[in-house]
């Protein structure tokens, strides 16, 4: 959150790729008051906000209108199902892993132990925690077992009496879990549990998680010539044009791709073994290592690889504030953002 009070009720969102006066007077107009950007507002650290300049006035402008803003950027570029996931599926390439992975996820295992009669309370509060496997959400384990305690003076137990010992079938339900979601994860079980002293236990584990990182590199369903495949490129992401670097002949089979800005990504396409590598920003030095190299290369603009994200990250949020009861808050991609350059 880069503008906004995080205890402000949101009743509209508008999604966009950067925060520009345009965006914002449309936000407003929608009568949203977050603005869910990818590019973010503020990118370098700021001295001063002074109306005397373009940035300032557009923060005091935010302020005024009591519009929050939002910036994802580089954790939606790595995210699994994040901007380079979609700009995959717009190329038509399957079978993506990424192009340049990063540190594994850290897993560690949840335990905690519930009373019989309120296992499905508490594990459908841990649901949206449980880590997927595969193409497997929802995954967890319970074992019946027997709890044993002793109400101490001041205690306020749900099940017993001061000063009595207490037997009570328990159930001990396991989840495997992202450790960035640990603290929420226990914060859903504490309000969900019955008991007014959870036990629960946090297994760190060597298991290795996925590797999000920058771009993806996967296949075509169907091999593709350069120039036919920069074609349906330019269709799919209503781009003005795009340029490329390569034989038009050339059979495309394998595709490495990567939104906004991706030539420092070159060598890690070669090193995979792509046929061409789809970005945007490539400069001529660039395009000089990729002929040497002996693979194409495809630019199709920041913009046209990114600005696919509004409408991208809409459709993910609307179904996601249904399910979590905040279906009354709107959800609207921005549609008035063009390239900045003419081609």
């Amino acid at each position: 959150m880069q503008v906004g009070d995080p205890g402000q009720e949101i009743t509209g969102i508008m999604v966009a790729l950067d925060a520009t006066p345009a965006v914002l007077d449309a936000t407003i107009a929608a009568c949203c008051n977050l603005l869910l950007t990818h590019h973010p507002l503020i990118f370098k650290p700021l001295t001063s906000i002074s109306a005397a300049t373009p940035q300032g006035r557009l923060l005091q402008a935010a302020i005024a209108a009591r519009v929050a803003v939002v910036s994802i950027h580089t954790s939606y570029d790595t995210a699994d199902g994040g901007l380079n996931d979609l700009l995959a599926g717009r190329l038509e390439v399957v079978d993506c892993r990424p192009l340049q992975p990063g540190t594994a996820q850290q897993l560690a295992k949840l335990v905690a132990f519930v009373p019989d009669d309120h296992l499905d309370t508490v594990r459908s509060a841990l649901f949206p925690f449980a880590e997927q496997l595969g193409a497997y959400c929802d995954c967890t384990f319970a074992a019946a077992g027997e709890g044993t305690f002793t109400p101490l003076e001041g205690a306020k137990p749900f099940i017993g009496t001061v000063a009595v010992r207490e037997k009570v079938r328990e159930q001990r339900l396991e989840l495997l879990i992202d450790r960035t979601n640990l603290a929420r994860a226990i914060k859903a079980l504490l309000a969900s549990h019955p008991y007014e002293e959870p036990a629960f236990d946090i297994y760190p584990l060597l298991n290795e998680g996925k590797y999000p990182g920058l771009g993806r590199i996967g296949t075509l369903a169907e091999p593709s010539t350069l120039s036919t495949y920069a074609q349906r490129i330019r269709n799919g992401l209503a781009a003005s044009g795009l340029r490329y670097v390569g034989d038009p002949d050339a059979i495309i089979r394998k595709v490495a791709l990567c939104s906004g800005s991706g030539g420092s990504l070159l060598h890690n396409a070669v090193r995979a073994g792509a046929d061409v590598l789809v970005t945007g920003d490539i400069s001529y030095h660039h395009a000089r290592d990729a002929e040497d190299a002996g693979i194409a290369l495809i630019d199709a603009g920041h913009f046209a690889t990114e600005n696919i994200m509004a409408d991208g990250v809409a459709e993910r949020l609307r179904p996601l504030l249904e399910a979590a009861g905040y279906d009354a808050c709107r959800v609207e991609a921005c549609r008035i953002q063009t390239d900045p350059f003419r081609i």
